[in-house]
């Protein structure tokens, strides 16, 4: 915890991170045993190694934030904002509980020091200060995430936060599958600043006063994992979009809706294993062209016969000439004609 704040602010945050049950709104259960659906991908083809119920509905909760993260990203490298940009803390985003590093009103920080908050300690207080720099308001990018996901595909997502807090009452869950989170995270992989961020398992924030840590316990216990995100409530369960790479080889793996959080990272871990066991999936062979059968067509060779007979008259008639002139002798010489009368 950072060592600015009081036992009464360590107080308040826990109160905000355990809302009654009469404050949340009633969603239905979306865990199973050891998990709800899974899928692991080839990360440079999309290539499906191995699914299980990949298709079924779950509530994503902070991998969320690997969209937060995705439209943010592409404004800085679109050049339409900048890294460095101050963002002011809103009183929305200091209310944040949960998650966070303890933004106070008022303050200001660059865009990718809230960025790592985000990706690194899964900062909810963080995911507020950015959506409302970039969009105005949290609803207003949310709809921009939607928008996003609408673009790659994803037609059974639905963002109704930038967190992935469960909701209150009169709210709506975030929902989407472990298919399309694999699809999001192939999109967040195209931006190397993601791997930047999630390979990082602990990075100072204030000037080194707060430490934060990451969540994802697979960057310790699994070789080759660098990121990506995970997430967790109640009735969503214990969820992670994992990603690593072995012998220039990176696969990408999500189990979602856990029920206990070491089956979670145990079963992600055997996925991968048994992928990177298998022989990378061959690109389908280029098929061999087959020779085409051409038809010959008989040579017309009456004219080449007449031009050639034309050709051995002309030759053979001149040197009949030449022949008969030579047996004649030379003309005679002009001059006055002598004969009898």
């Amino acid at each position: 915890m950072p060592k600015h704040l009081s036992k009464a602010a360590l107080v308040a945050a826990a109160f905000a991170i355990a809302l009654p049950a009469a404050a949340r709104e009633e969603i239905p259960d979306r865990t199973g045993d050891p998990y709800l659906g899974a899928i692991v991908l080839e990360a440079e083809t999309g290539e499906v190694v191995f699914e299980e119920n990949a298709d079924a509905e779950c509530y994503p909760a902070s991998i969320v934030k690997l969209m937060t993260f995705l439209i943010v990203r592409e404004r800085i490298d679109s050049g339409t904002l900048g890294a460095g940009d101050p963002v002011r803390v809103t009183a929305e985003a200091a209310r944040m509980g949960g998650s966070q590093v303890y933004l106070k009103e008022g303050e200001t920080f660059p865009v990718e020091e809230l960025l790592a908050a985000l990706m690194v300690q899964s900062a909810n207080d963080a995911a507020v200060a950015l959506a409302v720099h970039v969009a105005g308001s949290t609803e207003a990018f949310t709809g921009l995430m939607n928008r996003r996901a609408a673009d790659l595909g994803m037609e059974r997502t639905v963002f109704h936060t930038v967190h992935g807090l469960p909701p209150a009452r009169g709210q709506r869950p975030d929902v989407s599958t472990p298919r399309e989170i694999a699809v999001l995270s192939l999109e967040a992989l195209r931006h190397p600043a993601v791997l930047a961020l999630t390979s990082v398992a602990e990075r100072g924030f204030r000037d080194g006063a707060f430490l934060m840590r990451s969540h994802n316990r697979l960057l310790r216990t699994f070789e080759g994992c660098d990121g990506l995100k995970t997430g967790y409530f109640r009735l969503g369960g214990y969820s992670v979009a994992a990603t690593a790479s072995r012998g220039g080889r990176r696969l990408v793996a999500v189990v979602a809706g856990a029920r206990e959080r070491p089956a979670r990272d145990r079963k992600a871990a055997e996925l991968l294993l048994a992928a990177f066991g298998k022989a990378p999936p061959r690109p389908a062979p280029t098929p061999t062209p087959v020779p085409v059968a051409v038809e010959e067509k008989p040579v017309r060779r009456t004219g080449l016969i007449a031009a050639a007979a034309i050709a051995l008259a002309l030759a053979v008639s001149t040197a009949l000439l030449l022949w008969r002139r030579r047996l004649r002798g030379p003309p005679p010489l002009p001059g006055p004609r002598f004969g009898l009368k």
